[in-house]
């Protein structure tokens, strides 16, 4: 059986689906935009600001379903610049940085929700 994960300590989901959905063992977490949980607004600062913000929401999410980052297996991340890539990528190692490292997929887009510089979605599996 599904069973929908949801936590204040990332932002409400901004449609209709829901932040993460446990099944068979396995999370699967909406993707995250740099969305401050208490104010609903894309936080400032930049490629840098953004990248930590959503790390910080979907660790929020992954911890409400009783997982760890560990537990992640597959990211996805979406940049509206692939020439943020190597600033995205120092900070996300900075979050993954024990143990094996997810699967991922990086991918610039023509746009992205609210006008987000990041993206980051994942796949965690309870083992």
């Amino acid at each position: 059986m599904n069973q929908a994960v949801s936590t204040a300590q990332a932002p409400a989901a901004i449609g209709p689906y829901s932040q993460a959905v446990l099944a068979g063992g396995f999370l699967f977490a909406s993707g995250q935009i740099p969305l401050d949980p208490a104010t609903g607004a894309i936080v400032e600062g930049g490629i840098e600001a953004q990248t930590h913000r959503v790390l910080q929401n979907l660790k929020a999410v992954v911890e409400e379903a009783g997982l760890s980052l560990e537990d992640v297996v597959k990211t996805t991340i979406f940049l509206d610049s692939m020439d943020d890539f190597a600033k995205v990528n120092e900070i996300y190692a900075s979050y993954f940085d024990g143990g094996v490292l997810p699967a991922r997929a990086t991918v610039q887009v023509g746009k992205l929700p609210k006008n987000a510089l990041v993206e980051i979605d994942c796949i965690a599996h309870r083992g």
